[in-house]
């Protein structure tokens, strides 16, 4: 069997979402005439104690358009040097919003409120780009999956509160989050401004992320996702696939994440295993002895019993379990590593 770790975006729907997707009620999105899309918008922006709610067909495209709300050309963001919008939505901080990132070096993707206030440049000096947004990250990817101390979010808020700053936080896996740290939705709508929800991680929809917010910043927002040619038309099909993934697939989470747990100590039994990161959710950073076995052998021999992972750069590997990721492929997985 070909058992496939890459990532958690590899899932296919379910016979029941496959269902639940032919047997939608359509219209055409973009005049907001879909009524399967506008139920999930009104789901989600309950959900999080918000306004309004808008579907992307990305992740990325609701990031930088959370983005370019809160900004405008020539000012700065801050992140953590791991963060997700900078490293991998191609440079669209700076071609869509013309907008530097000021890089924070936290821990394993996560900085904290006295790092964000001391990265703020004083907005008397002209000199320098005048900062105007805080966006966060969870669960970090680079970071290996980890959530952020909820206390400590709430510190940051603290910070941008006093320095009128905006603050978004990158939701691609927070559905992760608040299963493993037991926290609400509501919880972070209280406290971000913006939010971007994905859908095709790990409650295994096809395609969609949504931002939400309140009603005067995501009335613009429909405009910037026009701007990037975000509109669909008969989108309630995939609304219907992320209605019934909040239905049957969020408390499944906890599956995926002790599977990553699993993997990870056997990994850390393993001698040609230098290091394994922390696991709170579903994925796994580790780093090989390369005197004893180089990463890419070690990646040969997982291909050569059809399994595949992903290598992150700097001699990090990764692996990310998933809805896909059966109990049988799980065994079968464990075996392997044993073997090698």
């Amino acid at each position: 069997m070909k058992i496939n770790l890459i990532s958690d975006t590899v899932t296919k729907p379910t016979p029941g979402m496959l269902e639940a997707m032919m047997k939608a009620e359509v219209g055409d999105d973009v005049f907001k005439e879909d009524p399967s899309m506008n139920a999930l918008e009104e789901r989600v922006a309950k959900l999080f104690n918000k306004d309004a709610a808008l579907f992307f067909p990305s992740g990325t495209m609701a990031n930088q358009t959370a983005i370019k709300l809160h900004t405008q050309p020539a000012e700065q963001l801050i992140c953590d040097k791991y963060a997700h919008i900078y490293n991998y939505e191609g440079g669209g901080v700076s071609f869509n919003s013309g907008v530097s990132c000021k890089l924070v070096d936290g821990e394993r993707g996560m900085m904290t409120a006295a790092q964000v206030r001391a990265a703020i440049n004083p907005p008397d000096f002209y000199h320098s780009p005048l900062t105007s947004l805080v966006s966060i990250e969870n669960t970090t990817n680079k970071g290996g999956g980890a959530c952020w101390d909820f206390e400590e979010l709430k510190r940051i808020k603290t910070v941008c509160d006093e320095h009128h700053l905006g603050y978004h936080l990158d939701g691609a896996r927070l559905w992760n989050a608040l299963i493993a740290k037991n926290e609400t939705t509501q919880q972070y709508g209280d406290l971000f401004d913006t939010i971007s929800i994905c859908f095709s991680k790990g409650l295994g929809c096809p395609v969609g992320s949504v931002l939400v917010g309140d009603k005067e910043i995501m009335q613009k927002a429909l405009r910037v996702r026009k701007v990037l040619g975000g509109g669909m038309r008969q989108a309630g099909f995939l609304a219907a696939a992320a209605n019934y993934a909040l239905d049957h697939h969020l408390d499944r989470l906890a599956q995926d994440h002790l599977k990553a747990k699993e993997i990870g100590a056997l990994l850390q039994r393993l001698d040609f295993i230098k290091k394994v990161e922390p696991i709170e959710t579903n994925i796994i950073i580790f780093e090989i002895h390369e005197e004893v076995l180089s990463a890419d052998a070690f990646l040969k021999k997982l291909l050569a019993n059809n399994v595949h992972i992903i290598g992150m750069g700097q001699g990090k590997l990764r692996i990310v379990t998933h809805l896909d990721y059966s109990d049988a492929m799980h065994e079968e997985f464990m075996k392997i590593l044993k073997k090698l």
